[in-house]
């Protein structure tokens, strides 16, 4: 930047290299390499280059560049000594006046779009599998309690003077304000986002009243503010997404169940041996999956009791699980359990296997790892069908309601006999002479979106922001 300066002023005032050299006392090629970036100078020195251009020290010094030219120089320099340009085997090109701005522009503008694709190739299934099995294991060995999380969200909640019971829409918006920002509705938002934020004018678009509940909004505001509050970056990889989705989520419900009040409720349930995620959801107005989730993260370390959760179809295929009981969820050899299929002998299964599906079932099934017993809560309204299931070992059913029920099922999965294979006289008569045509999901062939974001259409959301800025 400093020799492009220094040329930059010395054909503004006319001079040559030699006509320079002789005002400060150096030759030619000294200030040539100079201005060519391979050569430092003194303070001295650069006073007397200063004071024969006419000009102050500080304009020297200026790391701005002087023209548009400069600029694309000095980026052609600084690219050529990126090892991922090195890597391409070029020989070093010098950007002498010969070369056009016009081939400067290519060259960086190939180069940047070369770093974007290195930077964020497309994650395979197996990748992503890998680092939620990672992750997975990672809060099984914290039993799930982030405290570093709930410090930030109680900080929060001081700051608008809240401490227990629902949060209400006024003291949402007080808390978006806390962060700065205002939250906007908008109908037209992209599909492929649940939230954007807007930075340069502290604005945060969510759907519209009329496109989500009250509850499913409140946590969608509150899981953006999350990565406001944890001061979250663009996330390097697919492991980096899947933690910081999995942060934020934990501050909407640290906001939304508080750790003092829910303790609290917690705690007098336990002792009164009438433990049940109902409350949760009642007394503060969330989602049972969302009451759910808190209770794990509160179960272990404050009640001592190790639990299981498993989010999964009517199929049985798990969406998402967490253990740190040693239920014997199926895994594949990367330890990854989402995709996979529980046994059809587990309460999250047989809950829809009764008609009419009950609004919660709870069950005894024993397992190669000993008896647990669950509460799963069925959805038939949301499609595809989903239950919610939470769990425990046996020895801490006593302190749960529902604990009382005569329903009990054996499962030998996901090792044993069970229901994994077919019985052996029906496999005895049917191998060989059965071909069955799977149902096809061309998703298991495709790699994850490739993106900062997987899965975002940047070109929209770019251009909603931008109708946005213009209609406000």
């Amino acid at each position: 930047m400093l020799g492009q300066r220094i040329r930059h002023l010395r054909a503004q005032r006319g001079l040559t290299l030699a006509q320079l050299g002789e005002r400060v006392g150096r030759g030619a090629p000294f200030l040539s390499q100079l201005e060519n970036g391979r050569r430092e100078a003194t303070v001295s020195v650069l006073g007397r280059i200063a004071e024969a251009l006419e000009a102050e020290l500080s304009a020297l010094l200026d790391p701005t560049p002087p023209t548009r030219r400069a600029e694309l120089e000095i980026g052609l320099r600084r690219a050529q000594h990126e090892p991922l340009y090195r890597e391409l085997g070029l020989p070093e090109l010098q950007p002498s006046a010969r070369l056009p701005d016009e081939a400067l522009e290519h060259i960086l503008r190939l180069f940047a779009e070369l770093k974007r694709q290195r930077s964020i190739r497309a994650q395979t299934p197996e990748e992503a599998r890998q680092a939620n099995a990672r992750l997975r294991r990672e809060m099984r060995e914290r039993d799930n309690h982030f405290p570093e999380i709930e410090a930030v969200a109680r900080t929060a909640l001081a700051a608008i003077g809240h401490d227990r019971g629902p949060l209400s829409q006024r003291r949402l918006e007080d808390l978006a304000s806390h962060f700065g920002f205002a939250i906007h509705p908008a109908s037209d938002l992209p599909a492929s986002v649940r939230s954007l934020t807007d930075t340069r004018n502290q604005r945060l678009y969510v759907p519209s009243h009329d496109q989500l509940d009250a509850s499913d909004l409140r946590t969608i505001v509150l899981q953006t503010l999350g990565h406001l509050a944890l001061d979250h970056r663009d996330p390097a990889d697919f492991g980096a997404f899947l933690r910081q989705r999995v942060e934020a989520n934990y501050f909407a419900g640290a906001v939304l169940m508080p750790e003092d009040a829910a303790v609290e409720v917690l705690r007098q349930a336990r002792a009164d041996r009438d433990l049940s995620v109902t409350d949760l959801e009642e007394l503060f107005g969330v989602s049972y999956e969302t009451a759910a989730h808190r209770f794990t993260n509160l179960a272990t370390r404050h009640l001592d009791i190790p639990v299981h959760f498993v989010r999964s179809d009517r199929d049985g295929v798990i969406w998402k699980a967490y253990e740190n009981d040693d239920v014997p969820f199926p895994s594949d050899p990367d330890g990854a359990i989402e995709g996979q299929r529980l046994c059809v002998q587990w309460g999250t299964r047989q809950v829809f296997a009764r008609a009419p599906h009950p609004l919660s079932h709870h069950q005894y099934t024993d397992t190669p790892n000993g008896t647990y017993w669950c509460v799963t809560r069925p959805d038939s309204v949301q499609q595809p069908a989903h239950a919610i299931t939470v769990g425990v070992r046996f020895a801490d059913a006593k302190h749960f309601r529902g604990r009382n029920t005569s329903a009990r099922a054996t499962s030998g999965c996901p090792q044993g006999p069970c229901c994994r294979e077919p019985a052996p006289e029906l496999a005895d008569k049917w191998d060989a002479h059965a071909w069955p045509s799977p149902r096809p999901h061309s998703h298991v062939l495709a790699a994850l979106p490739a993106g900062t974001f997987p899965g975002v259409d940047l070109a929209e959301a770019y251009a909603f922001l931008e109708r946005a800025e213009h209609q406000a």
